[in-house]
């Protein structure tokens, strides 16, 4: 009983102005308890017995020794869409990284996680899930989704949302590379370049030559162009972004900023360029838009004309970075050492440079084949200086 002789003896029970009773009691933890629902919202009575009888089974509790504290309400879960938009938004990425992660997210990862508490997603979901990637796009692409929910979640393990990592496929972060470039040959390149039109044709060449990237050419001034040393001096370049659109910015690395020494056989055309197509001081752009010589070209105005070209080269698979990739080849066969090659190309770690280097290597089987045919002499031997 909550009443005795009249007087009540454990917990108050008062009249709220709705003309319902609200009632509460101190607990044995020396804290006020007001009544509350199981799901821990107030819990009010139609009349004061009802309340009375409440407190009188909480009373009973105490004296047997069953009462608990009341549970603290269960913060509903958190979806992963709701924490992995919070987890992006606080990092400090790069546009075009920012830009990535967005398109993983939104096409790969929360079509089947979106909707799901992050501490519902169990490892075998994540492995089905990653399994059904692989027929819904390519390796590259289902590895970084992969290493994105696994970051996600290991910032999940440390905030306390989950106990443990549900992102248990070994090696699944990683992949080869989908498709093998295939340099082009001096051939196809001479043909490519002579199909484009000449405003592009030392873009193309800077490319191939020098191992530019198309950011790094779309920002070429002719301040970078030292003609009488031979040297572009790479310190910038472009980057096209959903978040900030078109912009310039310094290489991702000190290694990006970089002097490339100009083969001598195309200064001539340098200069042709530079007299020709080149418009303005020395902040003028080489490479810029049609028609507006103060904008940045678009790769999609570049793709226009380079399309056709690489079609008439034989190379409708050449993109047009693939042309960096074969000059980096062919800065290899001259026998560039992994300390020069990077330096060239402008890469602060060895892995993409030592790629290059054995492609060069796989022309040792053609040297070896030329030098057979010299024996059956189905080639022309080299001449010394002097003969016809």
């Amino acid at each position: 009983m909550a009443k005795r002789n009249g007087k009540r003896y454990f917990g108050s029970v008062r009249r709220l102005p709705s003309g319902r009773y609200q009632a509460r009691y101190t607990g044995p933890d020396g804290l006020t308890h007001t009544a509350k629902t199981p799901e821990g919202k107030p819990l009010t009575f139609d009349t004061q017995g009802d309340a009375d009888a409440w407190l009188a089974l909480r009373h009973s509790e105490i004296l047997r020794g069953a009462w608990l504290p009341p549970a603290e309400p269960k913060a509903a879960p958190v979806l992963f869409r709701t924490y992995a938009t919070a987890w992006l938004a606080g990092r400090d990425l790069e546009d075009t990284t920012a830009d990535h992660y967005e398109q993983l997210l939104r096409d790969h990862i929360h079509p089947t996680f979106g909707g799901a508490p992050v501490s519902g997603i169990t490892p075998a979901a994540v492995r089905e899930w990653h399994a059904d990637l692989k027929d819904r796009t390519g390796p590259t692409a289902r590895a970084h989704a992969y290493a994105l929910v696994r970051t996600i979640m290991n910032t999940a393990v440390a905030d306390d949302v989950i106990s443990a990592n549900p992102c248990r496929v070994r090696g699944a972060g990683q992949s080869k590379r989908a498709k093998k470039i295939r340099p082009a040959t001096l051939a196809e390149l001479e043909t490519l370049v002579s199909a484009l039109p000449a405003r592009y044709r030392l873009m193309a060449l800077f490319a191939a030559w020098c191992a530019l990237r198309f950011g790094e050419l779309t920002e070429l001034r002719r301040s970078d162009v030292d003609v009488k040393n031979g040297v572009i001096r790479v310190r910038r370049g472009v980057v096209s972004t959903k978040r900030s659109g078109r912009k310039v910015k310094d290489p991702k690395s000190e290694a990006g900023k970089r002097d490339v020494n100009i083969p001598p056989h195309l200064m001539p055309l340098v200069k042709a360029h530079l007299r020709d197509h080149v418009t303005g001081g020395r902040d003028a752009l080489l490479f810029p838009a049609a028609g507006d010589p103060t904008v940045h070209m678009a790769l999609s105005t570049l793709y226009k004309v380079y399309r056709p070209a690489r079609a008439k080269a034989g190379r409708s698979d050449l993109r047009f970075h693939d042309l960096r990739h074969t000059g980096a080849v062919l800065a290899a066969a001259t026998g560039a050492t992994l300390a020069e090659l990077m330096a060239r190309l402008g890469h602060s770690t060895a892995g993409a440079a030592l790629r290059y280097q054995h492609a060069a290597q796989d022309r040792d089987r053609v040297i070896a084949d030329a030098l057979s045919k010299l024996v059956s002499g189905t080639v022309t031997p080299i001449r010394t200086e002097g003969t016809a």
